[in-house]
């Protein structure tokens, strides 16, 4: 069982092993997050939440660590010393403890779900079976920073339609305002019929000039329902599976979510996960969409059938993949 205190000589290759990722890739972004984190938050001041515990910066340290030949309770130990949030080493203590009462890593990971994925966990629990377990954390490593490079990507790509629809809801609400209800005067001076289109416009514009007090009460009722729907997870769900019947935006979020299920599945199978393990945990990663589908295809390649094939019948493939 390991010590409960760091050998000089276990201190200094941490603090060796830690300047080494000076001069690597991975090591700037370790060092960067590490700055930032101090720079943003204080011990003092506030708490961490256990879900925004920093897992890919935590892969990153700990993997380093590893490879520098640190052993593991040794490793986490200076990565809790080290740490200036609370709830974070709080979470890095509570695994120091469980590893000296004779918990492997992933029993201790799985101790806390709300810090460690259930991903992670599998990779993990997979790796301590072949001495990879700095190659998963690495991996895994690697997999959250694809994720956030794919959620900063699909942002940028939200931010250029919400500009356009916000700037148009103005445009339209100026004109309903000020200039609709003016040119509503002139029409009934000139006389004649309008077609019913106008007609409804220029009502609509007489009665918001008439009680702007309602029209506003009437644009925050909008905005509140749209601000319901979003954070109303049922509604949210509703919203989702909307999404995915049109024609134009429901493709790309299927390949979105094949992307993403296929990128799991190779990282815990690299791992040495087997197929149905992985399959199954897989499925608590994906969207409602597929998880139906993917819980068929998991029966059916416990049955005997191939991953392919299997993948395939359920709609769950594309041309590339199979």
């Amino acid at each position: 069982m390991a010590t409960m205190t760091c050998s000089p000589w276990a201190r200094m290759g941490a603090r060796a092993a830690m300047a080494k990722t000076r001069t690597s890739p991975i090591g700037d972004a370790v060092i960067m997050q590490r700055s930032s984190s101090l720079r943003s938050t204080s011990a003092s001041q506030r708490t961490v939440r256990p879900e925004a515990f920093p897992r890919r910066l935590f892969c990153q340290e700990l993997a380093v660590l590893l490879d520098a030949g640190i052993p593991l309770y040794e490793a986490l130990i200076t990565l809790h010393e080290k740490e200036a949030s609370v709830s974070v080493a709080q979470v890095i203590e509570t695994l120091t403890t469980a590893l000296s009462q004779g918990k492997t890593l992933s029993q201790a990971m799985r101790m806390q779900p709300a810090a460690f994925s259930t991903l992670l966990i599998a990779s993990i629990e997979a790796s301590q079976r072949t001495g990879q377990t700095a190659q998963a954390l690495r991996q895994h490593a690697a997999y959250l920073a694809w994720l956030d490079g794919l959620r900063s990507k699909l942002i940028s790509a939200a931010i250029y339609p919400a500009i356009l629809i916000g700037a148009s809801t103005l445009v339209i609400a100026f004109l309903t305002v000020f200039v609709v209800p003016r040119f509503a005067e002139i029409y009934e001076d000139m006389g004649g019929d309008l077609p019913w289109m106008s007609a409804l416009l220029l009502d609509i514009g007489r009665g918001v000039g008439a009680h702007p007090g309602v029209a506003v009460m009437g644009l925050l009722g909008i905005v509140a329902g749209v601000w319901a729907t979003w954070t109303s997870p049922v509604m949210r769900a509703a919203v989702s599976a909307q999404l995915w019947r049109t024609p134009v935006i429901g493709p790309r979020l299927r390949l979105i979510e094949l992307a993403s299920l296929y990128r799991t599945l190779g990282l815990l199978l690299q791992a040495g996960v087997a197929v149905v393990p992985a399959l199954e945990a897989s499925s608590e990663l994906v969207g409602p969409s597929l998880r139906a589908s993917l819980a068929q295809a998991t029966l059916r390649v416990r049955e005997g059938v191939r991953l392919s094939e299997s993948l395939h019948q359920h709609d769950l493939s594309t041309p590339v993949s199979l």
